[in-house]
């Protein structure tokens, strides 16, 4: 059940077109966030935590921009995987797979640091053995904690990444309450907008989102490190992406530049994205149904990441159940997981701090601001 309903600051805003013309040339401008005049309020609906019997936990390296999330799932959850990007880096998803004999897995770990952010899973093992948590095997305790990584080595020392021992603290870090979002856990390096060079980039994170209907809950957790632009679905704008250039305010619009102009070939730096995202709900999922699950939910990325599943992203969602509740339609159950990562993608982007080359959302309604006096 969803246990917080509140109201907080607005991270939406609205949206309009620019006058200036996009990068290719065409007459027709990419579509420009517009400044706020005034603060406005929005309902906050909560995120993964919704679902009784999850914990979220972030590790964060704000000097060198990177970090991990791990999601706890008490004595276990059901899971499934599904991965639709061309250049993944996970850890234990044949487990997920409906005909493997695991049942339940204990954890789940995003993270920073490419494959060596893999390593974070082994501190995660580490936090719950500990605590008696996993599997009985003789005298021995094994709990199983899939994980997956996105690339955030670029324009920082990357000898410095996400380990076991950032993974143990990640775990010592998780919370029921309320997920911290934006630049933070596997988001803090996480960028958006690199398909036109990285230097036309912006910044992503860490977004959570939760759906409730009637005593069914669903919820997803997002770290955005995507190729593409970023759209707001209840809009149709783009509110993060490729810029015109390095110092620019204003939006490429990729997908209007891939029809209009050929791209370079793939170049050894393309493949340094990946947007990961774990759903959680109360409805007692079977593996195969959570495997579906997160396979709906993928959805959400193609309405909000232009392109999504590419050849240079290791798009990666997992699905997790508690079990609590019986009566559920499935299919309902996917719809709401794609409209959940939907949200959560947008919250992301507009939770998201700017680093060091990478402005966010909210610099470029600053820039405009400014540029017009």
């Amino acid at each position: 059940m969803n246990r917080r309903n509140f109201s907080r600051l607005a991270m939406t805003l609205p949206l309009a077109a620019a006058a200036s013309s996009n990068a290719s040339g065409s007459s027709s401008p990419a579509p420009q966030p517009e400044d706020r005049d005034e603060t406005e309020q929005s309902t906050y609906d909560g995120g993964l935590t919704d679902i009784d019997g999850f914990r979220v936990g972030h590790y964060t390296d704000p000097e060198q921009n990177t970090g991990c999330t791990v999601v706890l799932c008490g004595q276990g959850a059901v899971g499934g995987v599904s991965v639709r990007g061309a250049s993944p880096g996970t850890r234990e998803t044949d487990l997920l797979k409906p005909e493997s004999t695991v049942e339940k897995v204990h954890a789940v770990m995003l993270s920073g640091g490419s494959a060596y952010g893999l390593e974070t899973a082994a501190g995660a093992m580490q936090y719950l053995e500990e605590r008696g948590i996993g599997y009985q095997v003789g005298d021995q305790i094994i709990p199983i904690v899939p994980a997956a990584i996105l690339y955030d080595l670029r324009g920082r020392n990357a000898h410095i990444r996400p380990g076991k021992a950032e993974g143990y603290q990640a775990c010592k870090n998780a919370t029921d309450g309320l997920v911290q979002e934006g630049s933070v856990g596997a988001g803090a390096g996480a960028t958006v907008g690199k398909l036109l060079g990285a230097d036309r980039g912006m910044k992503g994170g860490i977004g959570s989102f939760s759906i409730t209907v009637e005593d069914l809950t669903v919820a997803a957790l997002v770290a955005l490190n995507a190729a593409g632009d970023i759209v707001d679905p209840s809009s149709g704008q783009i509110i993060a992406g490729a810029r015109q250039g390095a110092r620019s305010a204003e939006f490429a619009d990729v997908s209007r530049h891939l029809r209009q102009s050929k791209l370079a070939a793939l170049q050894s730096g393309d493949g340094e994205n990946t947007t990961l995202a774990v759903i959680t709900t109360n409805a007692s999922l079977t593996k195969a149904q959570a495997g579906k699950v997160a396979d709906m939910a993928h959805n959400g990325y193609a309405r909000t990441i232009r392109p999504a599943h590419t050849q240079v992203d290791g798009d990666t969602i997992f699905a997790l159940s508690s079990g609590a509740l019986s009566d559920f339609n499935p299919l309902q159950v996917g719809h709401l997981a794609a409209e959940a990562v939907a949200e959560a993608v947008v919250r992301a982007v507009k939770t998201a701090e700017p680093i060091r080359g990478f402005p966010s959302y909210e610099t470029l309604i600053q820039l405009r601001r400014q540029r017009r006096g």
